[in-house]
């Protein structure tokens, strides 16, 4: 094996673990801090890292219509989906949210239809959408009781419009082609969101970042969040992507769920038992039928 395919499974190992442990990360931040805040300071965070890193390496500063796309992107792809999302755990267990997020492939599925054109709705396809969203709405039996709950309610609202923000943002993102690194581009979606999500969160929501609620907890999760969810994981993300066959790379997308759900089980005490289990592989398998069948269609249009 190549030392470029064995850097790149290893990529595809931390992206698969490390993104699931970021939700359990946010639902302990936002116990300190609004969620829109908190997902502000980590992306403004790291993108001042990764940029920064790539000015040092001599890179300039991209044109205007590039920046002007990146920022489009950032909006709909970190402010959109990981700010609401962070927000929703405020409300909803961690892992009820990792597994409405691993119906992300199914989204872009749906929007690729309309925008792109070019995916065709095998019954594979079809099958594996109406699974995928069987498994979540069999997951919300367990949640019966907490649907009466307003906040609950918002959270769950939060979480699926986060997931529609991120495939939007990514069908966009394979339209658009933009002539910069994938991951210094990433960097300057990081930090027009992050300073975005700030001004948002103080001018519009009200919030404001007080001394009192950095507490040690916090810290840790930003710091988490920061280095081992943005810099490290997206790092590895976008290496994943330029050496490992797509379908391979979504391999993180069954995973993220289970270790988030198995993490806030063991370390929150967040609800698991063997309908939640179940419905979680329903999901999971629905994804993987969507993935297969969308990737069989980009090989015969292509």
């Amino acid at each position: 094996m190549r030392k470029s395919n064995t850097n790149a499974y290893i990529a595809l190992a931390i992206v698969s673990i490390f993104w699931g442990t970021t939700y359990l990360a946010s639902r302990i931040g936002v116990r300190h801090i609004h969620g829109v805040m908190l997902a502000g300071l980590r992306q403004t965070t790291a993108g001042f890292l990764i940029t920064g890193f790539f000015f040092l390496k001599g890179y300039k500063l991209p044109e205007k219509i590039v920046l002007s796309k990146l920022f489009v992107m950032g909006l709909l792809m970190l402010c959109g989906s990981n700010g609401l999302m962070t927000w929703a755990m405020q409300y909803i267990p961690s892992g009820l949210g990792a597994i409405i997020s691993a119906t992300v492939p199914i989204w872009i599925t749906i929007f690729s239809y309309f925008l792109v054109k070019r995916t065709r709705l095998s019954y594979q396809l079809i099958i594996g959408m109406l699974l995928g969203f069987a498994g979540v709405a069999g997951i919300f039996y367990n949640y019966l009781s907490s649907l009466m709950n307003p906040d609950f309610r918002f959270g769950i609202m939060l979480s699926i419009f986060a997931c529609i923000f991120w495939a939007l943002g990514s069908v966009l993102t394979a339209k658009w082609a933009l002539g910069v690194n994938y991951l210094f581009g990433a960097g300057f979606q990081m930090l027009f969101s992050g300073i975005v999500m700030l001004l948002v969160g103080t001018l519009v929501l009200g919030q404001q970042l007080n001394a009192d609620s950095f507490t040690a907890e916090l810290w840790e999760s930003l710091l988490y969040l920061v280095l081992v969810g943005s810099v490290l994981s997206y790092s590895a993300y976008v290496f994943t992507l330029n050496n490992l066959p797509p379908s391979l790379a979504a391999v993180y997308a069954y995973i993220n769920p289970i270790v988030a759900v198995l993490l806030g089980w063991i370390l929150l005490h967040e609800s698991l038992n063997w309908l939640m289990g179940f419905c979680s592989l329903v999901t999971v398998g629905g994804v993987y039928l969507v993935n297969n069948a969308f990737n069989k269609n980009k090989k015969i249009s292509s």
